[in-house]
């Protein structure tokens, strides 16, 4: 029995069904639930036109509405077209003596290379994508195992999205570098967002998250289509401290943001939740809740 910590008058509790994990194969991943296609991961890499190529340049993971039928993340196009969905990325990395953007996608991908696990237990599935980030000549310079967790119901949230990945150096030392607009993991709502009706809200005490460092959540509601969508995003204890959020685009990207070097031999693990539910976010004191029973 799934043990709520939201109550059901903050939104609708959903109707859990039985999740499957069903992989289209060199195009895309579904968690779906009934039938109902709960989140898309996107790793497809085509560099057979420029377009295809632009369009599959890096991985990134879709979140569907209720219904199962349309994504409420941003994919390729828009606003910023590099930002996509739930992803990772920055834009100054020093990695062999050069700077490379893998935010922006310049001079080089970040692609998939094979799923080291698929699994579905306990109401959870999982599912880990081993991914190159890529140098200029296509060699790689950053090995990823990125696994998300999805979970319905968990939290009281229509989904629970957990999200790990461990960055290991391919030869030398990788240093993670950007600013909060343009670099770390994020969320992206989709392009056609109300932007008039976007709202953010964090702990006690904070009213802006400019200068405040190691929050341990931020949240955001956005407007789809008539259609109310509340996404906190959490930051795990263990990540690494300094740690900024950028949160207050009226289109919505929001995410957390740090600078970190990641010595040859060594590697980085990072820890995310992003708990999705349907109309308004609950109060500051249920968030806070949530997060302290996440975050252990």
């Amino acid at each position: 029995m799934v043990k709520t910590l939201l109550t059901s008058a903050c939104f609708a509790m959903p109707v859990l069904g039985a999740l499957e994990i069903k992989d289209t194969e060199g195009k895309h991943l579904d968690v779906l639930s009934d039938g109902k296609v709960v989140v898309r991961y996107m790793y497809e890499h085509d560099t057979s036109t420029p377009e295809k190529h632009h369009a599959t340049y890096k991985p990134y993971l879709h979140v569907f509405d209720a219904e199962g039928k349309m994504p409420i993340t941003k994919g390729p196009g828009g606003q910023f077209t590099h930002h996509r969905g739930i992803f990772i990325g920055w834009s100054k990395i020093k990695a062999n003596g050069k700077s490379y953007d893998r935010w922006h996608m310049k001079g080089g991908d970040i692609v998939h290379q094979k799923f080291s696990k698929q699994e579905v237990n306990d109401g959870s599935a999982t599912f880990t994508s081993v991914t190159h980030w890529m140098d200029e000549k296509e060699k790689p310079f950053l090995e990823e195992a990125r696994t998300f967790t999805v979970t319905e119901g968990l939290h009281g949230g229509r989904v629970m999205i957990d999200f790990h990945t461990k960055l290991t150096p391919v030869d030398g030392d990788v240093f993670l570098k950007g600013d909060p607009e343009h670099a770390g993991v994020q969320y992206r709502p989709a392009n056609e967002v109300d932007k008039k009706k976007t709202k953010y809200l964090f702990p006690n005490g904070v009213t802006k998250v400019k200068g405040v460092k190691d929050l341990p959540w931020a949240a955001e509601n956005y407007t789809l289509a008539g259609k109310q969508y509340g996404v906190v995003h959490m930051n795990a204890p263990t990540n690494p401290k300094g740690t900024v959020h950028s949160a207050y685009r009226d289109y919505g990207r929001f995410g957390a943001f740090f600078e970190k070097e990641i010595k040859k031999g060594g590697s980085l693990e990072l820890y995310y939740g992003f708990l999705i539910l349907d109309g308004e976010l609950p109060s500051v004191e249920k968030i806070d809740g949530v997060w302290e029973k996440w975050s252990k």
